[in-house]
């Protein structure tokens, strides 16, 4: 309930003068070569795509979309561990290098090593907010990922990584040059409240 609460603040109601980012990673994003990227479409027909391609390796996006005027930071890495976190942190207060600072970010175990811990303690400026459990929805960046799978990757064919991270980066500089924010629309009490609607139809939920 407080992770609820504390979250929507940041959205609804943000501290006075405060920069709040929505951060997380999309891992494992796989350069696939399609031999046709997009079948030929007919009328009511929707999209669809081969199957038949190639395989190129992976890359991990990780982004940070400022809720105000929804513009992103991104980085993309091999790997999406604790200290690729971290460095990515490190690029955050780079490009934000004054001010608060609120990061809205899941619960998984790479936000919280001891490195970047260590880190937080001599960057005061610094608070991170934990989305509940199972609740990533609430993570306005999740929002801009799906977007960024349906207008750039899903539709595109890449016979490398490097391509693919030119797409990504292509993606993000005309998403920013337009950038406007999400609208949040939904309380805390209204989120809790179906939470326990929920509970109430499966009584199983939560156990």
């Amino acid at each position: 309930m407080a992770k609820v609460t504390d979250v929507v603040g940041l959205y609804l109601d943000p501290p006075a003068r405060a920069i709040v980012l929505s951060v997380d990673e999309k891992t494992q994003i796989q350069a696939l070569d399609r031999t046709q990227p997009m079948l030929p479409l007919r009328p009511g027909q929707v999209e669809r795509h081969t199957h038949d391609y190639k395989r190129h390796g992976t890359t991990s996006l990780f982004t940070a979309l400022e809720v105000g005027p929804g513009v992103v930071t991104t980085d993309t890495r091999e790997r999406d561990t604790g200290a690729d976190f971290l460095a990515f942190m490190r690029l955050v207060a780079r490009e934000y290098p004054r001010g608060e600072v609120h990061v809205i970010l899941d619960n998984v175990s790479t936000h919280k090593t001891p490195d970047v811990q260590k880190w937080l303690a001599g960057h005061k400026r610094f608070t991170l907010h934990f989305t509940p459990t199972s609740a990533s929805w609430m993570n306005q960046v999740e929002t801009w990922f799906g977007i960024l799978t349906r207008q750039a990757i899903r539709r595109g064919s890449f016979g490398s990584v490097r391509a693919l991270v030119a797409a990504i980066e292509r993606f993000t500089r005309e998403w920013n040059a337009g950038a406007s924010p999400f609208t949040w629309v939904k309380t805390a009490d209204q989120i809790l409240a179906k939470a326990v609607r929920k509970t109430q139809a499966d009584p199983g939920a939560g156990h």
